[in-house]
């Protein structure tokens, strides 16, 4: 039960992002009731625009969720792509691959982004390839080392003298260890995501403010807090932090249930 409740919080999480936008119905801005306090006709207060500060907050979780989840995917499969390939060439490939690894690794990760996202300003395509397209290496590292050690492992080899064929080898036994792999890196990559998402939207190269993410909300809230409106800043900022950390201990958790796979005999 303590294992699971990582997942019922980002279930409620999810729920909330879809379920209270949708509840609440369009928003419309009401100037005359701008900056309002939690509890002043608003459960958590209004931005400087009269928006609900909770349904705001929940559109924006929504779309930074989303793109988060995006990127996710994408930074898994190219992950799994060039670590697949470069454990079954290996030789040369292995190596140029590895290189390659290594020079994105060494390149910053939000500069580039940043860069990449200020090309094509507002567009979410440029915020999904700033962020998919610097997180893949760790993915590739990992599946390359993941397929190299289960190849090479006694039961394996015990498969292969007994007569196995490679695709069975490769159905059997390497593709379970790179599909655990690949749901475990999707998970883990998703924090990151979010936080690079909403530091993009933040540094105002990200979304449009008319698709508001949880980056984009806390740039409009740096003046507000100025003149004392401290819960344009404080609720974002919060569902921010408590969805990277459950996104995170979820990733914790499904990480130690894959970390010691039980080995198939073959037959």
């Amino acid at each position: 039960m303590r294992r699971a409740a990582p997942w019922f919080a980002l279930a409620a999480i999810v729920l909330a992002a879809v379920a209270v936008p949708a509840l609440a119905g369009p928003q419309t801005a009401d100037f005359a009731a701008s900056l309002r306090p939690p509890g002043d006709g608003a459960l958590l207060g209004t931005d400087h625009s009269g928006y609900d500060i909770a349904v705001r907050t929940a559109s924006a979780l929504r779309i930074s969720l989303l793109l988060a989840a995006v990127c996710a995917v994408l930074s898994t499969v190219l992950g799994l792509v060039v670590g697949i390939a470069a454990a079954t060439a290996g030789g040369w490939f292995d190596a140029i691959s590895m290189r390659l690894v290594d020079g994105v690794n060494a390149l910053p990760h939000l500069v580039v982004g940043v860069v990449i996202a200020a090309l094509w300003r507002g567009d979410p395509l440029a915020i999904i390839a700033s962020i998919a397209l610097t997180h893949w290496p760790a993915v590739a590292r990992v599946v390359r080392a993941e397929l190299l050690a289960t190849a090479s492992s006694g039961w394996v080899e015990s498969a292969r003298l007994a007569g196995a064929t490679r695709v069975f080898v490769g159905r059997r036994h390497l593709l379970p260890a790179v599909s655990g792999q690949a749901l475990v890196a999707v998970v883990v990559l998703l924090p990151h995501a979010v936080w690079h998402e909403s530091t993009l939207s933040f540094l105002g190269v990200g979304l449009s403010p008319d698709r508001a993410s949880l980056g984009s909300q806390l740039g409009e809230a740096r003046g507000d807090v100025l003149t004392g409106a401290w819960w344009t800043l404080a609720v974002p900022g919060a569902a921010l932090v408590l969805t990277a950390l459950v996104c995170a201990a979820c990733g914790a958790s499904l990480r130690r249930a894959t970390a010691a796979p039980t080995p198939q005999v073959w037959r």
